[in-house]
């Protein structure tokens, strides 16, 4: 539609785009229930939270929803504290995971430092609370609307990358850490989920595949977009009524629907562009679809939240992970589309032997984009221990495929 090659949205059908339609053609990655903790408070301070879920989760399900996963995000109690402060709340954490893991649900404690908060100690306490936990998810705050952009947080989240990837199997651990820039709270998104202000609850969906059927029906842009828009208003009205109720029920704060079209393996945000495009993620007209679609999300009649915006996550989507692998898109590609997406660079697979100023450098380009144009952005870098560029990167995670590891220039 947008691409000079004029091929038709169902040219691609065989090469396996787009994916499988779910029912509803969407998923609800997460209901992510915010909840204030004064301090790593005893795992019992989070029933309250986890009895909400369980209850929202079980009226979705009988709804017809596909729930994928349960989470919390807390108050941000670790933020402002100092480093023998912090040390001394990796039990108490550890604690809170146990109790979450047992559960099934995700927790984020939103961001750690404080705008200003650099700490050379860091990357070590960021490696020992990956490592010692499981669902345990974690930010540092690389620009607000306050303070702009912080060079000390920068600074911190490069060293935690770094020290994170060389000490878990295949950089893992940076699955559940990422610097976050002007993300406001109550983003249902891990990692970089916080809360405020009274318990609430928001949503975040997994929706690709009702991306990829608004596209191939149209014949033409404009058209794609109002098919894209009536989609999302009709379809996504019920399952926001349905958690409005159980909100209120629980007398919770109904933030809305993170509208992000999260990918997953069978879900692919790249193979939808594709289809808007008629031409492979990448090639010249993928910024056009990419603010397309940017366009669309920021106009439904819906509460929304959080990004609301056009994700990129190279290593959860297969066909953004195969562009890469074929050299159709860079690094410095992905920050040209953060400026019409929504959320950043998001696990982008980086060299092993990176370093940690490297990645603050990337970090710093990601916090002033989201300074500048006034919108949330994130960053969730790779590096892959043992891996060089133009070497595959290889994961037995359920979350993750593999894929080349890119340039970081």
């Amino acid at each position: 539609m947008l691409g000079a090659a004029a091929v038709t949205p169902f040219a691609r059908s065989e090469r396996g785009w787009p994916a499988p339609d779910p029912a509803g053609g969407f998923r609800i990655r997460t209901i992510t229930a915010g909840t204030t903790l004064h301090g790593p408070a005893t795992p019992e301070a989070l029933q309250p939270a986890l009895a909400f879920l369980k209850a929202a989760k079980r009226a979705a399900v009988d709804a017809g929803y596909e729930v994928q996963t349960l989470r919390i995000a807390t108050h941000p109690f670790l933020q402002g504290v100092d480093s023998r402060a912090r040390a001394d709340a990796l039990s108490a954490l550890q604690a809170l995971d146990r109790v979450v893991v047992a559960e099934g649900v995700l927790l984020s404690i939103g961001p750690v430092l404080s705008p200003d908060g650099g700490d050379t100690e860091f990357g070590a306490w960021a490696t020992e609370l990956v490592t010692t936990t499981k669902n345990v998810s974690f930010s540092v705050q690389v620009a607000s609307p306050e303070r702009s952009a912080s060079p000390a947080g920068v600074t911190a989240a490069g060293d935690a990358m770094v020290a994170i990837a060389r000490h878990t199997p295949g950089g893992i651990g940076n699955f559940r850490f990422a610097a976050a820039a002007n993300v406001p709270a109550g983003t249902p998104f891990f990692p970089v989920a916080y809360h405020r202000g009274s318990d609430a609850v928001a949503l975040g969906l997994e929706s690709p595949p009702l991306l990829s059927a608004a596209f191939a029906g149209a014949n033409t842009l404009a058209e794609a977009k109002q098919r894209l828009a009536t989609s999302l208003e009709s379809r996504l009205a019920p399952v926001e009524r349905l958690i409005r109720t159980a909100a209120r029920r629980d007398e919770r704060a109904y933030l809305g629907i993170d509208v992000s079209p999260a990918p997953g393996k069978d879900a692919s945000i790249g193979g939808a562009i594709e289809l808007l495009t008629g031409v492979p993620f990448g090639a010249a007209s993928t910024l056009a679809g990419c603010a397309a679609i940017t366009d669309v999300l920021k106009s439904v009649r819906l509460k929304t939240c959080g990004y609301s915006g056009l994700m990129l996550p190279v290593l959860e989507d297969p066909v953004l992970a195969q562009r890469a692998s074929e050299g159709r898109f860079t690094v410095r590609d992905l920050l040209l589309y953060s400026t019409v997406c929504g959320t950043g660079l998001d696990v982008v697979p980086l060299p092993g032997d990176v370093a940690a100023d490297q990645l603050a450098a990337l970090v710093a380009d990601v916090a002033a984009l989201s300074t500048k144009l006034r919108k949330p952005l994130s960053a969730r870098l790779f590096p892959v221990p043992g891996r060089r560029v133009g070497e595959v990167a290889r994961f037995s995670d359920p979350y993750l495929t593999d894929c080349t590891v890119m340039k970081l220039e």
